[in-house]
């Protein structure tokens, strides 16, 4: 009998065609104006045999352009080429969300557009590892501004513009990236969260963004429409874990859960070097979060299989398998094996690495 990964499933009102979902990776391919080309429309189509699709971390201001080559949610020329994406992933089948990523403190201005500023919550610098420009290659992070509180509500309507053109762009909903060190996750950390007012301090203020963005875009395209990523523990740009974590987290999953969003997407890069996520905050955020569950972390067709019987998942999520096998979900189906991707080429500008994988000769 087939396992039920492979089986149709449903998140809220959307037919996912498995559970099998492809996680979020910045791949660096935007072309002009941060938009996505061709090239991208073409790669998340020949991955669309997934159920679920969410984007690299696209940008939902220039402010919050962190990375070269990245796309963004904020204007026109973004809204034409995400149409293009999504068009021709409905065609195959799966469904998609724009993951929204605002990096925060974890930029440069090499990067990003003119008369937008590297901002966080507070003026902390990151001073681990340096950051990719094409014009000067690897530079160090500069120092931040932190942001007053109206450019903190500033930024919390630019996610809900992001998420109303996420929509009229085509895709089923938009994830909120809340993990990896960038901007919101900076808000829940108190080493990154230094303020004093009501965004910093205790744990409710300092869930307070991550709460207010969602709410701003359920408000502007429906709860149903948005999932958030977390990443508890992570030590992703330079975050460092702090005694009141799990109550942080079990708070957020609370107060997420009442908000009715879709799912929880939890991720552990232990598979790559980082420290594990406890099985006790996972199976916190799982038990206190009422939406879907969507796990990601080094998972193999064995593991993903073994979380969805345990009911540890609703759907499991693939990032770097994705890469070089755009047939993943034929291939696991068939047993076939898998194509290694080659991470030298993960980030550069064109069809090397990105488009290029093909698919199983059986």
């Amino acid at each position: 009998m087939t396992h039920p990964i492979f089986q149709p499933a449903r998140l809220g009102s959307l037919a996912l065609q498995n559970r099998f979902v492809m996680s979020p990776m910045t791949r660096c391919r935007a072309g002009v104006h941060h938009a996505p080309t061709e090239l991208a429309a073409t790669y998340y189509e020949q991955r669309a045999s997934a159920g679920l699709i969410v984007t690299e971390g696209t940008s939902p201001s220039p402010n919050g352009q962190g990375y070269a080559r990245i796309p963004g949610l904020w204007n026109e020329a973004q809204v034409a080429g995400w149409t293009e994406v999504t068009r021709r992933v409905h065609a195959k089948g799966a469904k998609m969300f724009a993951q929204l990523m605002h990096t925060g403190r974890v930029s440069h201005p090499l990067n990003m557009p003119a008369g937008s500023e590297v901002l966080a919550p507070s003026a902390v610098r990151l001073e681990v590892g340096q950051m990719w420009t094409d014009q000067k290659q690897m530079q160090d992070y500069p120092s931040p501004r932190a942001m007053t509180l109206a450019e903190i509500e500033f930024t919390l309507q630019e996610h809900a513009i992001a998420a109303r053109n996420a929509v009229r762009a085509g895709f089923d909903g938009v994830e909120l990236h809340g993990a990896n060190g960038y901007l919101t996750e900076q808000f829940l950390n108190p080493h990154t969260n230094l303020r004093t007012d009501r965004f910093g301090g205790s744990i409710e203020n300092r869930t307070r963004f991550a709460l207010e963005v969602v709410q701003a875009m359920a408000s502007a395209i429906g709860k149903e429409k948005i999932g958030i990523r977390l990443s508890p523990y992570g030590v992703g740009s330079g975050m460092t874990p702090y005694p009141e974590v799990d109550a942080t987290y079990a708070r957020l999953a609370d107060e997420l859960s009442k908000a009715g969003i879709a799912y929880v997407h939890v991720v552990d890069h232990s598979a790559m070097g980082a420290p594990a996520v406890p099985a006790a905050i996972k199976a916190t955020i799982r038990r206190q979060f009422t939406g879907f569950f969507i796990a990601a972390g080094g998972f193999s067709l064995a593991t993903a299989e073994k979380a969805l019987d345990a009911k540890q998942a609703d759907l499991v999520a693939f990032g770097r398998p994705f890469i070089a096998n755009p047939d993943l979900v034929a291939r696991y189906a068939n047993g076939w094996p898998l194509a290694a991707p080659d991470m030298s080429t993960a980030y550069s500008p064109g069809p090397k690495g990105y488009t290029d994988y093909p698919v199983h000769a059986g």
